[in-house]
């Protein structure tokens, strides 16, 4: 796989990202305002997509350990596409739910993680460099995909919006996916790394039933349902604390760019800190940029210290995600492994938008807020422990 290859998946991430995943977010209140739907049934179409996700995720992982990869991320981004593009011509509710759970099955063969597990195999010990790298260029997903969204539909309604989202995802993510995936066998130099003894002739069964596995697994899962829990329902919580919609839509789409900014800090940063310490600090920049919204109400300028803060310490778990799991548990069937984190993380992810919801009939967005910092800490209480466990032969990632 020739560095060509990864601008073209890169590029092709930020396609999927934008019109698969993010036009859910963008759209909301599009769809809240016209089909007169409630904001607890609209969220629980995208819940039910991301489980779908998340339980096919492992499969995915599976699919591309048994080099299948090629097939995979082309067919799921073309079928996926499809879905977005049925969405246009959505007018009942059940219609609306099903497409969702269409493009939360494909979502699990076309984003991040079936695409780093891709990466790893057929790069091996370049796969760092080559997941920072796609991760730089999809960071900017979200800043096509707000500003998209919310102009199209000014001009042709939201129909127009995930027409439009179709077309980018057919016509150019599935061509580059097929140009960036030509390379489907794995490097010959690629060795699975050091294990400490006490599991260095484990199986992925045990493996998966250990306890660095749920540590690490609970960790990332605490940041994904933080994520979840601010991205899908900000522009309503914005609103609330009484943000002009302006502002609240530049601010969502500043999160992608601010995500770009933390990785390019990251490269930078590593060069004297370990991933363990860069994916330590992602927490706590998110507790910061969290508490930097709480008080966002009294002060408005607060929200670009939280997209910045956030956005900076979610960016750098996509990296630091399969590098620390690599890292802790090793190589060896990494797409198994990384599938079943997948399958923890955006679980958490797809439980969010329904359970933001939910907390919000409770006590509003200010309890919404106040239970992701207490999910985030825990997050990193765990994640603290798993490097705990792993600390006599752990070496620097």
């Amino acid at each position: 796989m020739n560095q060509r290859s990864i601008w073209y998946l890169a590029i092709a991430e930020t396609l999927v990202w934008a019109g698969m995943f993010y036009s859910f977010p963008a759209l909301i209140l599009q769809w809240e305002n016209d089909l007169g739907w409630s904001k607890t049934e609209i969220s629980a179409t995208f819940t039910t997509a991301l489980i779908v996700s998340a339980l096919t995720a492992p499969l995915a992982g599976r699919l591309i350990d048994l080099g299948y990869g090629r097939t995979l991320l082309t067919a799921s981004a073309f079928f996926g596409g499809l879905a977005v593009a049925s969405l246009s011509w959505v007018e009942s509710y059940w219609t609306f739910f099903g497409l969702w759970l269409v493009i939360g099955f494909m979502m699990a063969g076309c984003l991040y993680e079936p695409c780093f597990a891709f990466v790893t195999r057929t790069r091996g010990m370049e796969a760092k460099k080559s997941i920072t790298m796609i991760t730089l260029v999809a960071g900017f997903a979200g800043s096509v995909s707000f500003p998209t969204a919310n102009i199209v539909a000014e001009w042709y309604g939201w129909r127009g919006s995930t027409a439009t989202f179709a077309f980018l995802i057919i016509a150019v993510a599935v061509p580059l996916f097929v140009l960036g995936t030509r390379s489907e066998q794995p490097v010959s130099d690629f060795k699975p790394s050091p294990k400490p003894k006490k599991e260095a002739n484990l199986s992925l069964r045990q493996i998966l039933s250990g306890p660095v596995f749920w540590l690490l697994a609970m960790s990332f899962t605490s940041i994904s349902v933080g994520h979840g829990l601010l991205i899908n329902h900000l522009l309503p919580l914005l609103a609330e604390r009484s943000i002009p919609s302006a502002m609240a839509i530049t601010a969502a789409s500043l999160i992608g760019p601010m995500q770009v900014v933390g990785r390019v800090v990251m490269i930078f940063a590593e060069r004297h800190v370990s991933m363990y310490t860069v994916c330590a600090t992602t927490f706590i920049s998110m507790l910061l940029g969290i508490g930097a919204l709480i008080y966002a109400g009294a002060r408005q300028e607060l929200v670009f210290l939280f997209v910045i803060l956030h956005g900076a310490g979610y960016g750098v778990t996509s990296i630091t995600r399969p590098v620390v799991t690599a890292g802790l548990l090793g190589k060896e069937n990494f797409g198994a492994i990384s599938g079943a984190i997948a399958l923890c993380f955006m679980s958490g992810f797809a439980l969010s938008p329904l359970l933001a919801a939910k907390i919000w009939e409770w006590g509003g967005y200010d309890l919404v807020l106040k239970i992701i910092c207490i999910t985030v800490f825990v997050g990193l209480l765990s994640y603290l422990m798993a490097l705990w466990r792993t600390r006599p032969s752990t070496t620097p990632v």
